[in-house]
């Protein structure tokens, strides 16, 4: 009888990606909150609704991406190719999860570049 290591290595995976997306997201926007007041000039419940926009886009983005990933095609039948394999899934999603990060912050300072040159921005009076 062989046994197969698949079902431990989903149960393993599975809770890392959650958590890691989790930990990632509550540091991201945390933090972005204070892009959001710049960009939307100080208007709290503005910049507080879009970052809960971007947080929920976020962990779909993230955690759908996880689970699409998540397919172990091969039969894993020891210990050592199960590490093998998870390394492989979660070392992936966990560039995937940086390339997000830094996407994020991308349209942060994009935001608030934006927003600066349009403040910048002198309305002649007729």
């Amino acid at each position: 009888m062989s046994s197969s290591f698949n079902f431990l290595a989903y149960m393993i995976y599975l809770p890392v990606v959650i958590s890691v997306t989790w930990l990632v997201a509550i540091t991201l926007f945390k933090n972005s909150k204070v892009f959001m007041l710049d960009i939307f000039h100080g208007n709290n419940e503005l910049a507080t609704a879009t970052n809960k926009l971007f947080e929920t886009g976020f962990y779909l983005l993230n955690v759908g991406f996880a689970f699409w990933i998540m397919k172990i095609a091969e039969t894993i039948s020891n210990p050592r190719s199960m590490m093998e394999v998870l390394s492989g899934r979660i070392g992936g999603f966990f560039i995937w999860l940086g390339i997000m990060l830094f996407l994020n912050l991308y349209l942060f300072f994009r935001g608030r570049r934006i927003s600066k040159a349009k403040s910048k921005v002198i309305i002649p009076v007729a």
